[in-house]
């Protein structure tokens, strides 16, 4: 079983114990309006890319609000939730994109739901190899995230190592566990346990752009 392959089983496991109607740190999101969105992304992604651009309030998507009024009942709420589980059939494109492409969606959407709400839950204690493939991905994502920062970005693992994502003569270092940093990147600022430090107008200019805002 592939590490994508064992983060869907547990984002499934907590979809299953979640209430769809409790928030995420999606905003405008639901946990049923987040389980919808990962089977158009997966099994509909034309459908996705359409709601992503036609769409200007979050939870009024065109689309897939068909698969969440679909899942307002229990045994409908259940069915999407067993189309997840079973994963891409063999000629779905977005299964051609494997670990790469599915890994951290993954463990960022399981943590929008586990870390989201008045009580969010503590950080999992994961699979140290599985902390690794988080790891390699994270720099990616994070020259996406990070693309607008004015200073440089460094990423560190604590008494690990460090990625530079964004190259500028002043940098911040942004320090944390791999999971905490691809939260960050990936725009979850306050649920993250990411230490961001620097010179201080360094910190300040990245803050003042990048900002600690969810999204």
């Amino acid at each position: 079983m592939t590490w994508m392959e064992t983060e869907r089983a547990a984002l499934v496991q907590t979809l299953r114990r979640a209430d769809p109607d409790a928030p995420t740190l999606c905003e405008g999101w639901t946990v049923r309006h987040l389980l919808a969105h990962l089977v158009e992304r997966e099994h509909h992604p034309l459908r996705a890319g359409a709601d992503a651009v036609v769409t200007r309030t979050p939870g009024r998507e065109p689309f897939m609000s068909r698969l969440v009024d679909g899942a307002r009942t229990r045994d409908g709420y259940e069915a999407l939730v067993r189309r997840f589980e079973r994963g891409f059939t063999p000629w779905e494109p977005m299964g051609w994109l494997g670990e790469r492409g599915h890994l951290l969606e993954y463990v960022i959407h399981h943590e929008d739901i586990r870390r989201a709400g008045t009580d969010p839950a503590e950080p999992r204690v994961l699979p140290t190899d599985e902390v690794r493939a988080i790891w390699g991905q994270v720099a990616t994502m994070a020259r996406l995230g990070y693309r607008t920062s004015p200073v440089g970005v460094v990423l560190a693992v604590p008494g690990g190592p460090r990625k530079v994502v964004r190259r500028r003569p002043d940098a911040v270092l942004l320090t944390g566990d791999p999971v905490e940093l691809a939260l960050h990147a990936a725009g979850r600022r306050e649920a993250a346990d990411v230490d961001v430090t620097g010179r201080p107008e360094t910190v300040d200019q990245f803050l003042a752009v990048v900002g600690r805002a969810r999204t």
